[in-house]
């Protein structure tokens, strides 16, 4: 697969990036600070200089075309404001949806955050409440475009080692922690798992093995008697 990940000098995108090169996958990251190329080309990936907020589409479209999956992996990040949620978390997956469309590629994995698809919480600082409702709006937009699309609601992101074992699954999933090394290994495991499709799922470290989680999304739809969704 050729993969273009979205945010690619993100944790998670880096840690996805070197899982897929490592199984023999093509990986396009898109970074905006030409210091970070160096990051990515140690785990084997393209770095590609281009900023979502401000790219030229016909760029952003030269360099989606020909690719078998987009990974929407791009945030604002910590110390961020208000506008920014709105401007990256939300505008920037609507403009690379909307660019995928166009080129023709149907796969597309959206990150978003437990939480989302819900009003913040009563009490919520201005910034998190533009967070939640701009993941939300993204997760809306994706759902209405003939794409196919997987949203995954991580819990809260932590650094410590993987485990390997998760809760993978329809909302509403109990909150907890999640390793960003986890994230990345069910986002591998993910891409190329077309009967997720139309599906928006929440993890948690749990006790399931990663490929078996997968997996078992589709003995679920199969037991719901609903057929598998396939791009």
């Amino acid at each position: 697969m050729r993969t273009v990940i979205a945010g690619g000098h993100g944790k998670i995108a880096l840690l996805l990036a070197d899982l897929l090169t490592r199984r023999g996958d093509e990986v396009v990251a898109l970074i905006r600070n030409p210091d970070h190329a160096a990051d990515v080309t140690a785990v084997g990936a393209e770095p590609v200089l281009l900023d979502l907020e401000h790219a030229d589409s016909a760029d952003l479209l030269a360099t989606v075309k020909g690719s078998d999956a987009v990974v929407f992996a791009a945030g604002a990040g910590a110390g961020s404001g208000a506008d920014r949620k709105y401007t990256v978390d939300r505008d920037g997956s609507v403009r690379l949806a909307d660019t995928a469309e166009r080129a023709g590629v149907r796969r597309f994995v959206q990150i978003s955050t437990m939480g989302a698809g819900q009003p913040p919480a009563p009490g919520s600082d201005e910034v998190w409440a533009a967070y939640i409702d701009a993941k939300t709006q993204a997760e809306n937009d994706l759902r209405e475009r003939d794409l196919a699309w997987t949203i995954l609601r991580p819990g809260r992101l932590v650094d410590s080692a993987g485990t390997g074992l998760v809760t993978l699954a329809a909302p509403r999933v109990p909150r907890g922690d999640i390793a960003r090394a986890d994230v990345a290994a069910v986002l591998a495991e993910l891409l190329p798992a077309t009967h997720t499709a139309g599906a928006t799922l929440e993890l948690v470290s749990g006790d399931t093995a990663i490929s078996r989680a997968v997996a078992e999304l589709a003995d679920r739809a199969a037991s719901d008697g609903a057929a598998p969704l396939a791009d």
